[in-house]
């Protein structure tokens, strides 16, 4: 194949699915379909307590299940995705998506809610992924804005539904809403796998960036890992995660605690609850920040990128916990938190398969994609530390956390890969 045949995203696969771009949007279209499962549990949390008395710490346990299979089982389904290709992986996972809201609807125990979170995750896991494993293979030379955009899909997805997830809750119930919407997503991903098409090898081979420097050979899963400069993006990718998945999962506690339950605000021509609209607002930059930071790195490099969203977030966690009891600032700073915070599922996958390659990058990449697993720990631990001293504590734990990782980008990080690449290409 040449690099003009790549370069229009045209493989040797006759038809408009084996068109690069065409791909691209499939996988984004099956992302969005999983985004409630993560983005979308803060609004069940308080109905399924009002509902059951479980209590929150209890609850939230179902949704640390859930993060634990969507992740730390993704590099187990990469390695199939690299063998068999995307279609019947995702497949399979929009069924288990659809069975996992469904039994959430009926769970009249906490047990049953926790075997919805471990179905559940195995399913979003395995969309999630697929399509980034698909994406940072088909665009080498535009990785962090395929990747981007792939993960903006699973960032913003969940904006698309909001409003009529929280009408269903309101006037139907939160069953209802599971039963509804896990069937609705499910269905829509099913369809989405039969249109996903591995990418020929031809196409990892030949597109490569001319501003990023990318390794010049493909490492296993058992090599990757053997690497020391793979546990430094992992500890760096905890410490960033960890207060997003803090945010994603407590913000409807944040603001029943910060006393904002119920009061409403006027911004961009409309009037909604704080919450709603924080989610909201959320959502969308969730989504916005992850093709835009995933482009910034194709231009500037992984690490400047990172170094300037890392402290960033870190900043907006600690004017959140100053200034977010005013409800229109509570609004502004957690859509400034996400907009610093979901970067990393554009970020990481493109710098980790920069690194170790392409040809593995499903199984090498899923294996990064664990360390949100390892964060979502810290979920119901912060929740513990609130129930005895508050919310202080966290924040200030969170932010420091990304500081560290901003500063550990440059510092570290930086150094540690250029030896890294330059010992390849010394290889090869």
């Amino acid at each position: 194949m040449s690099n003009t045949t790549v370069a229009t995203g045209v493989s040797a696969q006759s038809g408009v699915f084996s068109n690069r771009w065409v791909q691209l949007f499939i996988g984004i279209v099956c992302m969005s379909m999983i985004a409630n499962m993560q983005y979308g549990w803060t609004l069940f949390v308080e109905p399924i307590n009002q509902a059951h008395g479980w209590g929150r710490t209890a609850i939230q346990v179902a949704f640390t299940i859930f993060i634990l299979t969507e992740t730390w089982l993704v590099p187990v389904e990469g390695w199939i995705v690299d063998k068999v290709g995307p279609r019947i992986v995702v497949f399979g996972a929009g069924i288990l998506c659809a069975i996992a809201w469904i039994i959430n609807s009926k769970a009249e125990t906490l047990t049953m809610l926790y075997i919805g979170a471990v179905i559940g995750g195995i399913g979003a896991g395995a969309v999630y992924g697929t399509c980034m494993g698909n994406a940072v293979k088909w665009f080498g030379d535009k990785r962090g804005l395929a990747a981007g955009l792939t993960a903006a899909g699973f960032g913003a997805g969940s904006a698309l539904t909001l409003m009529p997830v929280v009408n269903m809750i309101k006037n139907d119930g939160y069953q209802a809403a599971f039963f509804n919407f896990g069937l609705l997503q499910g269905i829509v991903v099913c369809v989405g796998a039969l249109l996903l098409i591995k990418p020929p090898s031809s196409v990892k081979e030949a597109v490569k960036s001319s501003t990023v420097i990318q390794t010049s050979r493909d490492f296993t899963l058992g090599e990757t890992v053997r690497q020391p400069i793979f546990w430094l993006m992992y500890a760096m990718f905890v410490s960033v995660a960890a207060g997003g998945l803090l945010a994603t999962a407590q913000l409807g506690s944040i603001a029943k605690d910060f006393g904002l339950d119920g009061v409403d605000v006027s911004m961009l021509g409309l009037t909604l609850p704080a919450l709603t609209f924080a989610l909201a607002i959320d959502r969308v930059l969730n989504g916005l920040t992850r093709p835009f930071f995933g482009w910034v790195s194709d231009k500037i490099g992984r690490e400047p990128t990172m170094l300037f969203a890392f402290l960033l977030e870190g900043i907006g966690i600690i004017a959140l916990l100053k200034f977010g009891h005013n409800p229109y600032a509570f609004v502004i700073l957690t859509g400034l938190v996400f907009f610093a915070w979901g970067e990393i599922y554009s970020l990481f996958p493109s710098i980790c398969t920069d690194t170790f390659g392409a040809k593995n990058a499903a199984a090498n990449a899923g294996m990064l994609y664990t360390a949100k697993g390892t964060a979502s720990l810290l979920v119901p631990i912060g929740a513990v530390i609130v129930t005895h001293w508050g919310w202080d504590p966290v924040f200030y734990i969170a932010s420091g956390l990304n500081i560290f990782a901003g500063l550990a980008a440059w510092f570290w990080l930086r150094p540690m890969r250029i030896k890294f690449l330059a010992k390849q290409a010394e290889a090869a």
